[in-house]
């Protein structure tokens, strides 16, 4: 790992750390929401690390991308595998542009 997203993945530990100190309830239910994401989950930890990252690009998440590449790393995901999986984030943010532009012109056609 690279020191500048290791640091970001230290950085957010960190971060986090303290948010939950400050916000228990809602560190705990976030907490628990990730947790449930993963119980009697019909994902192995790699395509479920796969999902995350692809989300963590759409939604342009650098802590994100540091936690599931880690953890994609860990559930042995390999380099190729997580470059189709960002393949498919790129299409897909393009895909709702263009998708999102044809509402522009029907916002025009009834304005």
């Amino acid at each position: 790992m690279s020191a500048e997203w290791g640091n970001r993945l230290s950085a957010l530990i960190k971060s986090v750390g303290n948010l939950a100190k400050t916000n228990k309830p809602v560190a705990n239910a976030f907490h628990g929401l990730e947790t449930a994401t993963r119980e009697n989950s019909v994902l192995d930890a790699k395509t479920h690390e796969l999902i995350a990252i692809a989300v963590a690009v759409t939604t342009r998440c650098d802590g994100c991308i540091s936690a599931h590449v880690a953890a994609a790393k860990k559930a042995g995901a390999t380099k190729d595998e997580i470059g189709a999986a960002v393949g498919t984030a790129i299409a897909l943010n393009a895909g709702a542009a263009f998708v999102y532009s044809a509402r522009v012109m029907d916002a025009y056609d009834e304005l």
